[in-house]
């Protein structure tokens, strides 16, 4: 195997999976990454028997073959070359080496055929949809996710379909709070995604990243037990989480009974400001809504008190409640909106938040006892 590419290509290539290659012993190949040469690209892929990742990249070929090398220790000698091309070639027992000017460095490596291979795509079973629409929907629902390891189902986002309206939902809870998050995709054809899946959080880190690159449209699909995500000449690969997801839909409230209407950032300076006092534990903190205003309060007897009143649209009956601070700011911070409406029944009831302008955006916390 021998190529020669850009410095600009390669660093871009591995930096895209240094998240992703294992860094546990637990089978040393994993640390790697393997390299393939043949034509006019090379191939660079790494996974973790979770996620895998594999991209194809522009290089002058000289000769094809493969071999695996450190994915960490490759790219800390690439990103420390000088900005010119870049030789790189496989030597007798997996050595690899790597020119560029009169520097060379000679890494060990391991055969390429002891390296775990990626699961087939089925291409029938992709969906193309906009980068920014995903993008916009994971990062309504990423706050949510469990991280709780015994818990091992509320790890990842759900993402169901309802094909006769072309709606994608998405889906996070940890059992205190939970986002939701639908969209109409005009012209998927969602009749190909026969359940909901459960997309790991490290899966989920992933492919927003992927998103963040540019605007490009991404292809995604699920076959078994993966999901696969594709963006022009990347390829994801993640597995599922193999568990039923709790049924969200009897934690949604309906029929509430308060709802008004605040300024997100109005609210969310003030829960930043009154938190401070909160108990470090709970973050608890005190809602007291009433015509037209809406008081937030803490209490912390080790360090004092806080109290703020702001105006908010509200003209109904008057309701004091308790909720985790954090919870709140998480949800609020994850929307964009300038209004937002929080609705309640009573102090044991959840809340809700949803932007005022997008029905199909909502987040529920459980109240707590004040």
């Amino acid at each position: 195997m021998e190529f020669r590419i850009t410095k600009n290509e390669l660093l871009k290539s591995l930096g895209r999976i240094q998240a992703i290659v294992e860094k546990r012993n637990t089978m040393p190949i994993l640390a790697n990454t393997l390299i393939e040469a043949d034509g006019e690209r090379i191939t660079i892929s790494a996974t973790d028997l979770d996620v895998g990742i594999r991209g194809t990249y522009p290089a002058t070929v000289t000769k094809k073959g493969s071999v695996t090398v450190s994915a960490k220790k490759l790219y800390e000698v690439v990103r420390e070359l000088p900005d010119k091309a870049i030789h790189v070639s496989r030597k007798e027992n997996n050595w690899v080496e790597i020119t560029c000017a009169k520097i060379v460095f000679r890494l060990v490596g391991l055969p390429p055929e002891e390296y775990p291979a990626l699961p087939k795509i089925d291409e029938k079973n992709l969906v193309q949809i906009e980068s920014e629409t995903i993008h916009g929907m994971i990062e309504k629902t990423l706050y949510a996710v469990s991280n709780e390891e015994a818990r091992y189902n509320l790890n990842g986002i759900y993402l169901d379909v309802e094909p006769e309206g072309n709606l994608l939902r998405m889906v996070s809870t940890d059992g205190h709070r939970l986002a939701l998050v639908e969209r109409k995709i005009e012209g998927a054809d969602f009749t190909r995604f026969d359940k909901g899946v459960i997309v790991p959080k490290k899966g989920i880190l992933e492919w927003k990243r992927l998103l963040e690159e540019d605007d490009e449209p991404v292809e995604m699909g699920f076959q078994k037990n993966h999901g696969v995500i594709r963006k022009k000449d990347v390829l994801l690969v993640i597995r599922l989480i193999d568990g039923e997801f709790p049924d969200y839909k009897q934690v949604i409230p309906s029929d509430l009974k308060r709802n008004l209407t605040v300024g997100r950032e109005t609210l969310l300076a003030s829960l930043r400001r009154i938190s401070v006092l909160a108990t470090e534990k709970s973050r608890s903190l005190k809602l007291e809504i009433g015509k037209r205003q809406l008081l937030l309060s803490s209490n912390n007897p080790d360090l004092g008190e806080a109290r703020e009143e702001i105006e908010v649209d509200y003209s109904g009956e008057a309701l004091s409640i308790g909720f985790n601070a954090r919870y709140l700011m998480d949800a609020l911070a994850a929307l964009t909106c300038k209004e937002v409406r929080l609705g309640l029944n009573d102090e044991l009831s959840p809340g809700t938040i949803c932007p005022a302008d997008d029905d199909m955006t909502l987040a529920v916390v459980m109240p707590m006892r004040i």
